[in-house]
């Protein structure tokens, strides 16, 4: 069963403002690192453009509206001091959505069992109607909407290992019964959300904050008992990967200590569940990492996981 790289040109076309982390560089970083012959076997395909009502299932119609409509036609537009767009912006939010919903369709279709999605910008800050953290539209959550809706599924999980708190992924998810939300994070950190006490009306939030300087050991014997065992007792039919890569001890915006073997570990644990319970089916989203070395072999062990027989 084959793992495929979702990707489009138009992520490489969405800018921030000059000397903005959160740049082109990012993406260009992965795809070299992924024409490596050490993924020969990954297939790749052009990222689909997600349509305003699938987004609509996770943010407000007008807000969508208000984003694509500030989209400049030169130059540079901020919509806070973090997140800005570019004459690409638009499309390349579109695409990135539409990367997720697109791998959902080919994974329930049979035949492929597994995607990455190396698209920006990247998502999971994306509140209802505030764009927040250099994210504009939630892409893991669209993703996660679609397959609830269009496949008919009933147990969806998101696991989010980005260092930043998925604050806007929780906001969705605590409202879907049919969804269960892991965040591991550094805390405290920006953005100051993710006690370990917030679980949400209906009990499907499982935070888990991570002192500053925690390395390999701490995370992974986190994830053994407060998110491995949680997520094999929901027998998951999809598992969203909202893959951050800024835990990496090389990475400029936090202070945790992971390698990119603890990404290609805990990416083959989550691979292990889908197996056992879905067919192997995850969808892989990217997220943050912003030391380009690091993120691209990062994302590259991530890569590595899902491909391994």
């Amino acid at each position: 069963m084959a793992t495929v790289l979702y990707t489009h040109s138009a992520c490489l076309g969405h800018e921030n403002h000059p000397g903005h982390p959160e740049s082109p560089q990012r993406l260009k970083a992965i795809l070299a690192e992924l024409e490596k012959p050490d993924y020969a076997g990954l297939q790749r395909r052009e990222a689909p453009s997600a349509t305003l009502d699938a987004i609509a299932r996770v943010h407000d119609r007008a807000y969508i509206d208000k984003i694509l409509a500030q989209v400049p036609k030169s130059g540079y537009a901020a919509l806070d001091p973090d997140t800005g767009l570019s004459p690409l912006s638009g499309e390349a939010a579109l695409r990135a959505a539409g990367a997720v919903i697109g791998a959902v369709d080919e994974i329930m279709k049979g035949g492929i069992e597994n995607a990455f999605c190396a698209v920006r910008p990247p998502g999971h800050h994306a509140e209802y109607a505030t764009v927040m953290g250099f994210c504009l539209f939630n892409n893991i959550a669209i993703g996660a909407a679609h397959a609830l809706a269009a496949h008919n599924l009933t147990r969806v999980a998101i696991v989010d290992f980005d260092v930043h708190h998925g604050n806007g992924t929780e906001e969705w998810a605590a409202g879907q019964r049919e969804v269960l939300f892991f965040s591991s994070h550094q805390f405290p950190l920006w953005p100051g959300s993710g006690r370990a006490s917030d679980r949400g009306p209906h009990g499907n939030i499982v935070n888990v904050p991570l002192p500053p300087e925690a390395g390999s050991d701490v995370f992974r014997q986190a994830m053994q008992q407060q998110v491995l065992p949680k997520l094999d007792a929901l027998a998951p039919e999809f598992i969203f990967i909202s893959a951050g890569f800024d835990a990496h001890k090389s990475d400029p915006l936090a202070n945790l200590r992971l390698t990119e073997d603890d990404f290609g570990w805990i990416t083959g644990e989550l691979r292990g569940v889908a197996r056992k319970h879905c067919n192997g089916r995850i969808v892989s989203s990217l997220e943050g990492g912003y030391n380009l070395d690091a993120l691209a072999r990062s994302a590259g062990a991530h890569v590595r996981a899902l491909q391994k027989g």
